[in-house]
């Protein structure tokens, strides 16, 4: 009996093994599942009896994840997220300012180019045309600089919005989650195929925000925000969105009737690098541009109002800034005839042009170069050069992301990947138990029916 009895248990064993192997080797291809086994350990003897034990149960099923190693990939994903999001705005703006024909510098560059022209011949209206026709094309370009990383702005805000819906369904997702494997896990029914849908969405999750995610006891995780804040406690999750209460939009997260103010700068992942991007980069250069076009324009106004168009007669702004539209403009009616070159209104003086050529040459300050004094003909390339510092620095930082996301996949396909030759040595392994198991059995029943034939 206890022959039989061992042989039967080691079956069941081999069986149970078996079944594990077959549930791995079909979910190969299954984005995000964790491969199983069974743990098998021996049963002890009935006390006061001499055997050698009785036979085999099975332990525990096996899930083999390791959390040290999905918390590596969750971070890299996190930053992957980040610099991702932002390196196209970045290319982008870099393309457009840097342009030979439609950058800032092009157009500044050709407006002080004509008024060096007009110093041949002060009097010569192609050439006085040409200074209103250039500084048109100037004021243009200014515009166009301008709105470029304006329309970034409102771009990179719609992309923050889009992002929030998956972000809400996914922590909710979580939550529902921990929820079913609490419960099912309770019964002592395996949870391993819940596990794997709630590693894939904290997955999907990090690439959006950066998360810290903690393990209770019960199988359910808290998952949370680098800064504390709650994103899921047990089966309850929180809803991320931006509030307009305060005027301009502010990123609120809601748990539990609380509500927390966030930085959307400071949150990580996607949402954050967008956020840094638009508040760090966007926003500044798009002051800077403002007050390099401020400049150029009050600086030339101020030096043709000293000079004079005819003898009496004082010259007018040439610019507008503000302007109604955009940010820069010639004055309404300008035109050649109202360039004050002249230092005392004498016909073909030139005493004056030289102050307006001299603007170019001044010392001006950038709010997002700091406070150090630049030239004013060299500040939009020396804004094109920081541009390209950052999205340099940030291709940098995204390929080191990318390496390093794709080697925490590595690590973590050696330990919870399905290795298919791996599983199918253990298909040979499990088989021949089995078959070993059930010859047992063959000859434990031949034994008694030898007995029962001695008896006969």
């Amino acid at each position: 009996m206890t022959i039989t009895y061992n042989a039967l248990s080691g079956a069941l064993a081999a069986q149970a093994a078996l079944n594990t192997v077959s549930q791995n080797l079909a979910n190969v291809q299954t984005p995000g599942y964790t491969r199983q086994g069974v743990l098998l350990k021996a049963t002890a003897s009935d006390p006061g009896v001499l055997s050698a034990g009785n036979g085999v149960q099975i332990g525990s099923l096996l899930r083999f994840s390791n959390t040290y190693q999905l918390q590596q990939m969750w971070r890299a994903n996190s930053d992957l997220g980040a610099h991702a999001q932002t390196q196209p705005y970045l290319s982008g703006l870099e393309k457009v300012m840097s342009d030979d024909k439609s950058s800032i510098s092009y157009g500044i560059d050709n407006f002080f180019k004509a008024l060096n022209a007009a110093g041949v011949d002060p009097t010569s209206s192609p050439l006085r045309q040409q200074v209103v026709t250039t500084g048109n094309s100037m004021a243009q370009q200014f515009n166009s600089i301008y709105n470029v990383a304006a329309n970034q702005v409102i771009s990179v805000s719609q992309q923050q919005q889009a992002i929030l819906p998956s972000l809400n369904e996914s922590l909710a997702g979580i939550a529902l989650l921990n929820r079913q494997i609490v419960s099912v896990g309770g019964t002592g029914t395996n949870t391993s195929a819940l596990m794997d849908k709630r590693e894939q969405l904290i997955d999907s999750v990090s690439a959006q925000v950066g998360v810290d995610v903690v393990y209770n006891p019960n199988g359910s995780v808290n998952v949370s925000l680098k800064s504390g804040e709650p994103l899921v406690m047990s089966d309850s999750a929180s809803t991320v969105s931006y509030s307009t209460e305060s005027g301009s939009p502010v990123l609120q997260l809601s748990y539990a009737n609380v509500k927390f103010n966030l930085d959307d700068t400071q949150v990580g992942g996607q949402l954050g690098g967008l956020g840094d991007f638009k508040q760090n980069t966007l926003i500044p250069l798009q002051t800077s541009v403002k007050e390099l076009a401020d400049a150029v324009a009050t600086r030339i106004n101020a030096a043709l109002a000293t000079g004079y168009t005819a003898p009496g007669v004082s010259g007018t702004a040439m610019f507008e800034v503000p302007a109604t539209t955009g940010i820069m403009k010639i004055s309404d009616g300008f035109t050649s005839g109202d360039l004050a070159f002249s230092s005392d209104g004498t016909p073909g003086d030139s005493g004056n042009l030289q102050n307006l050529i001299d603007v170019k040459s001044q010392k001006i300050q950038l709010s997002s170069l700091g406070a150090t004094d630049v030239v004013l003909g060299d500040a939009d390339t020396q804004l094109v050069g920081k541009l390209g510092i950052q999205s340099q620095q940030n291709q940098s930082l995204l390929a080191t992301a990318t390496t390093v996301r794709s080697q925490s996949e590595d690590d973590w396909k050696s330990t919870s990947a399905v290795n298919s030759d791996e599983e199918g040595i253990n298909l040979v392994e499990f088989q021949n138990m089995y078959q070993a198991n059930m010859k047992v059995i063959a000859v434990a029943n031949t034994l008694f029916e030898s007995t029962l034939q001695m008896f006969g």
